[in-house]
């Protein structure tokens, strides 16, 4: 079986010189790295309201949800399948309510049967201008 390597679209590695890459596909089977509310053409982070040096952004975390959602569906898609083909997301959020006040997002871009979910809150992501992440498994045919 191949393996490939799932970058964003419109790129051919991941960003920032990181040893990673975004996504991997082997067989039917693609794992997504932690996927964030960056928007890889702007090369920018999505959802800040406003940043001061001296204090923490203030962050729009639906606008953040459906950047994230939008980069998952743009690597599922890369890879040949499409949102339904989604079988795992695990969710890392850095207040729970991020996770319990979005559902609606989420259901704006997965579809039934949804796929199995853990869901974990973290003192800080990689990056203080992130609020959320998701890694995703998905079995595409």
């Amino acid at each position: 079986m191949e393996t490939k390597a799932i970058n964003y679209p419109g790129h051919d590695a991941g960003l920032g010189g990181r040893i990673w890459s975004p996504g991997i596909k082997k067989g039917p089977w693609l794992f997504l790295s932690g996927v964030t509310s960056v928007d890889y053409e702007a090369k920018a982070t999505v959802g800040i309201v406003e940043r001061s040096a001296m204090t923490p952004p203030i962050i729009d975390p639906e606008r953040q949800w459906r950047q994230v959602l939008s980069n998952v569906k743009g690597l599922v898609e890369e890879a040949g399948g499409t949102m339904g083909d989604i079988m795992m997301a695990n969710t890392y959020v850095t207040d729970m309510h991020y996770y319990t006040d979005y559902e609606w997002v989420r259901a704006e871009y997965f579809v039934e049967p949804y796929p199995v979910c853990t869901s974990i809150e973290v003192g800080r992501l990689v990056h203080p201008d992130w609020c959320l992440e998701i890694e995703c498994i998905a079995y595409i045919e």
